[in-house]
């Protein structure tokens, strides 16, 4: 329900013209469609039911349909029965996460983003350098939690640039930084400042923690922003990725943003003057929500989106080792 359009064209003015411009790129990126994918196979390889960690990435809709389909999820390690099959959510967990579901014996496959992934390995570097370790995220997700357990005697939360007074180190001349891959670019990076200002010293990562999908989906809806009056994020409220495409959309000049997980969420009085829509989704958001949204504005009079392409997207992450050994050993490869 798009045609493509390279880059934003002046929007109409004329009251009887709508249009809606569509964000390229959106929806899945590699590490949550690897996880679904884990999922998916899982199920198909062992049979239901198989055990997920939290949830096994930030959309209600993705949970709803593998639990029809035999998954369940949980929310600790002593929820899932000694023995049993347990997958472990795109968002990563602590080595504490694994050694419990050791000791329960569990059946382990590990979903984690790579990227993610990516973040554990430089706190452990840094840790074992002695390095205080200045952790850029949100308390309480996830992601936070996974990495946080990696050295939790070296680690601690900046949340905002409000919290870097607050910081103390053993050394100031050994401080470094890490972030949650799905923050706000440009937010990361005022707190990044703001703690530089304190430690000049300060430490970068070897390459940068947000991930590119992130990353791309910010600076696309920064393209379809800017002359928006209305721009709608589809995506839910625990993914942390779309909450900040909102908040990237109205710095970057949309007269309103809203946050749905689908289309039924929609307030038609967002419509009330509205000529000008643009639509974009979380990284992990399946495209059928998006179509909803485009069918729910073409029922109240508004054309077929341009799709606005500001990157291309190409990376695949192979499936966890474990469930590859596996779909190999019963021929499923």
């Amino acid at each position: 329900m798009s045609t493509d359009l390279g880059t934003p064209r002046l929007l109409p003015t004329d009251e009887a013209e709508r249009a809606v411009l569509l964000a390229a790129p959106r929806g899945y990126c590699a590490g949550v469609d690897r996880a679904v994918v884990t999922v998916e196979k899982a199920l198909d390889l062992y049979g239901s039911p198989v055990y997920v960690r939290k949830q096994i990435v930030h959309n209600k809709h993705v949970v709803a349909d593998l639990e029809s389909r035999g998954a369940i999820f949980v929310e600790e390690i002593e929820e899932v029965p000694a023995g049993a099959t347990v997958v472990f959510s795109a968002h990563g967990v602590s080595p504490e996460v694994h050694r419990q579901a050791e000791e329960r014996e569990l059946k382990t496959i590990d979903a984690t983003c790579p990227l993610v992934t990516k973040v554990h390995h430089e706190a452990k570097r840094f840790a074992e350098d002695d390095y205080d370790i200045l952790l850029i995220g949100h308390e309480g997700h996830e992601e936070v939690e996974g990495t946080a357990g990696e050295a939790p005697d070296h680690i601690q939360l900046v949340q905002s640039p409000a919290d870097v007074s607050g910081i103390v180190v053993r050394d100031p001349a050994r401080v470094a930084w890490l972030s949650q891959t799905t923050l706000s670019v440009d937010e990361t990076m005022e707190t990044v400042a703001a703690i530089r200002e304190r430690f000049p010293l300060l430490l970068d990562p070897p390459s940068d923690d947000i991930c590119y999908a992130t990353q791309n989906r910010q600076l696309a809806v920064k393209e379809i922003a800017r002359d928006a009056d209305l721009l709608i994020v589809v995506g839910s409220g625990n993914s942390s990725n779309s909450v900040r495409l909102v908040e990237v959309a109205l710095d970057a000049g949309a007269k309103a943003s809203y946050r749905v997980d689908d289309a039924s969420e929609i307030d038609e009085t967002w419509l009330e003057g509205v000529r000008n829509v643009s639509v974009t989704s979380g990284a992990s958001v399946p495209e059928a929500l998006v179509d909803g949204v485009l069918a729910y504005l073409a029922e109240r009079g508004y054309p077929d989106a341009k799709a606005v392409h500001s990157a291309e997207e190409s990376l695949i992450f192979s499936l966890p080792k474990e469930l590859r050994r596996d779909l190999k050993a019963a021929g499923r490869s």
